[in-house]
């Protein structure tokens, strides 16, 4: 079982997808209302090595050396990678010594206003920031940053980014009722899409309970309807966890393990990270498939948001 690798995950948008997870969970530069993995516990925007580079190196090369058949190596995990010191160190020996696959970044993009971040990126086939909010107002709604932080700065490093970097970018909007869909801040996100000009913009809403109560997704109809009033191109909405079902190497060994652990007794996201000994960015993907067929279901109690099973 591997500390800092995890997957690969089935993705609709990567394909089978490795991930490299270099971020203690759960050190972040926001703290969002509608994170899946928890709360922020160190709410930080120093870059350090939280995860030494020669022990993911170490890993790395063992499980490559079983050549696997994956789409993308993925910088993603239990927290903000690029506060990493050393992803481009990691992205610089996954592109020299694997350069048959393809390598993404999926990021909060709040450090990006950082030249030297970015240029540690650049070698990075597909870039996956977030943008939540586009006034100050709704960004510390919503996405409950650090201090240190600020919008303004937060977009010029993603239109910085685009002007440096020749791969791909998509850029991904996360919508809740009440925080950042009303005709103003969509309107203020919209100047923000056509200054960044990212290849693709790409609609998310909530799956399964954040880190705060009374959280209301988007309807289908409601995405659409801000899909309409942008009129930008190459916008959509994220597929369901349903849709995951077509991915052939979609594990139902993983699902039938979860679904017996949690018919035993209810547990949350960290406790069947722990008691299957997969990451929790892993368990999160069956998760949603599993509640999206309704068949689990969540229940808030004071240590937080439990799965148990859904009987009908």
């Amino acid at each position: 079982m591997y500390k800092y690798l995890f997957g690969p995950v089935p993705s609709r948008r990567l394909g089978m997808s490795l991930g490299i997870d270099l971020i203690p969970q759960k050190v972040c530069s926001l703290n969002c209302v509608y994170c899946e993995v928890g709360k922020t516990t160190n709410l930080t925007i120093d870059r350090l090595e939280y995860v030494k580079y020669d022990m993911v190196i170490t890993e790395l090369e063992d499980f490559m050396s079983k050549h696997p058949k994956i789409d993308y190596i993925t910088f993603s995990g239990s927290g903000e990678p690029t506060l990493n010191s050393k992803i481009g160190a990691v992205l610089k020996f996954v592109k020299i010594n694997y350069p048959n696959i393809k390598t993404a970044i999926l990021t909060n993009g709040t450090l990006l206003y950082d030249k030297k971040l970015r240029t540690e990126l650049l070698p990075a086939d597909v870039i996956l920031p977030s943008l939540d909010a586009a006034s100050d107002r709704a960004f510390k709604k919503i996405d409950r940053p650090s201090k240190k932080l600020n919008i303004e700065t937060y977009i010029q490093g993603l239109v910085d980014l685009r002007k440096e970097y020749k791969g791909e970018i998509w850029l991904e909007i996360f919508l809740l009722k009440g925080y950042n869909d009303s005709k103003e801040e969509l309107q203020l996100l919209k100047n923000a899409i056509l200054k960044i000009k990212p290849n693709s913009v790409q609609l998310n809403t909530l799956d399964r309970p954040g880190t705060k109560e009374g959280l209301v997704p988007l309807t289908k109809d409601e995405m659409q309807a801000v899909i309409d009033f942008w009129q930008l191109p190459n916008v959509e909405i994220i597929a369901s966890p349903k849709e995951r079902d077509s991915i052939d190497a979609y594990s139902g060994d993983i699902e039938t393990a979860i679904v017996e652990t949690i018919t035993r007794r209810p547990c949350t996201l960290d406790d069947l990270h722990r008691f299957l000994g997969i990451h929790i960015n892993e368990v999160n993907k069956y998760l949603g498939k599993l509640e999206a067929n309704n068949k689990i279901k969540t229940v808030r109690q004071e240590r937080g948001v439990f799965y148990e099973l859904k009987h009908k």
